[in-house]
């Protein structure tokens, strides 16, 4: 709930799609208290709802394909550290490896050049485990080699904290003001997150294809129903940033046409 000039902007009661400022906010300070109240409906905030809902299944698809292979051992019976291990080795990295606490919170961290396997990776020589260790691996190697959309994701790293911290606060207090110019800058700023995740999705899809090729010609899984469960993990994965990237593309239109208002009212 936000007052502007004394009046209250919140949400109508009883429908989280209808909004209102309780007076034209564009003419408010000036007009004063006689001012006619409107409304009006955002029906993006269902698309919004529905594509959490998605994010829900997608992470929820993550954690039982994950469950399911972790149960397949694999034939070489190397824990995934030491599997994660040669291949640096074999890539010329000299990246460290570590165990990180929780369940696939596992990454790379280019700045301290560390490897974090989560507990349910970091000692087991599951499909699952290795197809995901082999996968971080893949970044490494990514930016061993300066893949190039990697290194765009970085530098978009700074625009999306701003767009994060401040894009929407910008489009409502635009809306508010009646000022157009800059709701949509508000919602244009938002574009560096979209921006980051369409960028982070071929990052994602890469690493994924060289931890399988990696898994492979490394001997560490057989290529028949080991190499389509080590897939079908990463595949899981690799959705859950597909709906990222689709919440991001929502949300960037749901703010342009709430900037909008600000120049319709």
């Amino acid at each position: 709930m936000i007052t502007f000039c004394g009046k209250i902007v919140k949400c109508a009661p009883g429908n989280p799609g209808l909004w209102y400022t309780g007076y034209n906010t564009k003419n408010l300070c000036r007009k004063g208290l006689n001012a006619m109240p409107y409304f009006y409906y955002d029906s993006m905030l269902w698309v919004v709802l529905a594509v959490a809902v998605i994010g829900m299944i997608a992470s929820s698809r993550v954690q039982s394909t994950f469950r399911k292979y972790s149960n397949m051992p694999a034939r070489t019976g190397l824990r995934a550290c030491d599997v994660a291990q040669r291949m640096l080795l074999y890539g010329g990295s000299n990246a460290q490896l570590t165990c990180v606490s929780g369940a696939l919170t596992d990454h790379f961290n280019p700045k301290t050049n560390t490897v974090g396997l989560s507990e349910a990776v970091f000692d087991q020589s599951s499909v699952a485990a290795l197809a995901v260790a082999a996968h971080e691996i893949g970044h490494v190697m990514q930016y061993q080699e300066g893949y190039t959309p990697i290194r765009v994701r970085n530098a978009l790293v700074p625009v999306a904290n701003i767009g994060s911290a401040v894009s929407p606060y910008l489009v409502l207090l635009g809306v508010i003001m009646g000022n157009y110019s800059l709701a949509v800058f508000g919602a244009l700023l938002f574009g560096g997150i979209l921006m980051f995740q369409l960028v982070t999705l071929p990052v994602e899809f890469n690493a994924s294809r060289r931890g399988i090729a990696m898994l492979s010609e490394g001997g560490y899984i057989s290529g028949g129903e080991e190499e389509g469960a080590a897939k079908a993990v990463l595949r899981a994965a690799a959705m859950t940033y597909v709906v990222a990237a689709l919440s991001a593309f929502v949300s960037f239109l749901r703010l342009f046409m709430i900037a909008n208002r600000s120049r319709r009212d």
